[in-house]
């Protein structure tokens, strides 16, 4: 064991170190899925984007 939990366990504070954990764990959570809804959106977009441009293609050699 590190010794930061060391010292809460001999502090009898483990509800804090558990908050702390939890919070902690939250927080890394809420960061990557943002970060891959980001993602997601660029791909989206990037995919408009395509059909877009074929449109465009389609509509330049039907006309």
């Amino acid at each position: 064991m590190t010794e930061l939990t060391q010292t809460f366990i001999a502090k009898g504070d483990l509800a804090h170190l558990a908050l702390f954990l939890w919070a902690s764990s939250s927080s890394a959570l809420l960061v990557w899925s943002l970060r891959e809804l980001v993602r997601a959106n660029c791909r989206f977009n990037d995919f408009v984007a395509e059909i877009t441009r074929l449109n465009s293609y389609l509509s330049g050699r039907l006309s």
